[in-house]
């Protein structure tokens, strides 16, 4: 399994990341732990991410479940030092009022929420711990369209980074990163970071996928130039991308069989768009999954991308993706589908 810098921490992480945000709600703690000696044991995946807010759906009587199932099997293994685990706190919303009564990003709110994510984590530290949303108004979760907020409380990011050195000197972090971040944000979290010596974005964990490219638009350079590689999360956009829906098909069990809410990849324009890139993946003697993952995993400008599933079949199948190489040919087809249908699901 290739490795890659993450950042300029000098920590090195696994081209595939395992994703965990359905242990709790969609897998139980026997799957999980199924999941992780797979990835972790059998195939030589290093890097493994998950959030104080899982699973998801998010809802407060099975908040932490994906964490405290992550625990119960470092507990059981034994060994932590040749893993990477990364971890993320809340952002603000009425939606997670739960959290702490409402979660920010400020050094008490953060304080909590790393001890709570490392008692529940069963570890004495995380890797990599990232803010899973901004402490701001501004778009996030497939917005469009941005209206300032005059007085809108937010923390400053001065204020947040200071924080998070006090983690870092602490032990308790090795390394940050943001999440569901703007280029606006990148950038100023590097400019303040620099400027006032305080821990430097190591990396960002954004949406990518085949429906949703919009990384590249103002991301990708700062990712290449600044060393904030991505962590590519929704590869095979909710599993729209495997191909399991297309036809109009409700397998038993999927997430969007069992949860309406998740609309982002299932529009008219992302099915159009689903089906012709499942139509270039037939015509090269690929499966969509393959296609899908591939094209993440070999972009420039990724660190990581993180596949999740639901079984080991599942599991297996994407994880098999991480030598693929796309040809000339079938990124042409790719290129073309892509202007065809632009970013169907930002």
């Amino acid at each position: 399994m290739e490795t890659r810098p993450l950042g300029n921490t000098g920590i090195e992480v696994t081209s595939l990341c395992l994703g965990t945000m359905t242990w709790g709600e969609q897998n139980t703690e026997a799957e999980a732990h199924a999941q992780l000696s797979y990835a972790c044991d059998t195939r030589d995946i290093n890097f493994i991410d998950t959030a104080e807010l899982y699973p998801v759906p998010p809802k407060p009587d099975t908040q932490g479940r994906t964490e405290t199932y992550i625990g119960s099997w470092l507990a059981k293994r034994g060994r932590r030092d040749d893993l990477i685990l990364a971890t993320k706190a809340c952002g603000p919303g009425e939606w997670v009022k739960y959290f702490r009564g409402g979660p920010r990003h400020t050094a008490d709110y953060l304080n909590q929420a790393i001890d709570d994510s490392l008692t529940r984590l069963q570890t004495d530290y995380v890797d990599l711990y990232q803010l899973h949303w901004p402490d701001r108004n501004t778009n996030y979760f497939g917005r469009l369209g941005y209206t300032h907020a005059e007085n809108h409380p937010e923390t400053p990011i001065d204020e947040i980074l200071t924080a998070l050195e006090a983690l870092v000197v602490s032990g308790k972090i090795r390394a940050i990163g943001l999440s569901n971040e703007t280029p606006w944000g990148v950038m100023t979290f590097l400019e303040i970071a620099r400027r006032e010596g305080l821990p430097v974005v190591a990396s960002i964990q954004n949406p990518y996928s085949l429906l949703n490219r919009t990384f590249e638009i103002g991301l990708a350079e700062i990712a290449h130039r600044e060393a904030v590689g991505l962590l590519a999360y929704s590869p095979l956009a909710f599993g729209v991308l495997s191909g399991k829906y297309l036809g109009g098909q409700q397998p038993e069990g999927a997430r969007l069989t069992l949860f309406d809410r998740f609309s982002r990849y299932s529009n008219p324009q992302a099915v159009a768009a689903t089906e012709a890139y499942a139509e270039v993946a037939s015509k090269h003697g690929l499966t969509l999954t393959e296609m899908a993952l591939a094209f993440v995993t070999t972009r420039g400008f990724v660190t990581s991308n993180i596949i999740g599933a639901t079984s080991i079949e599942q599991l297996e199948e994407n994880i098999n993706t991480h030598a693929q190489v796309l040809s000339q040919a079938v990124l042409d087809d790719i290129e073309a589908v892509h202007t065809r249908y632009p970013n169907p699901s930002p």
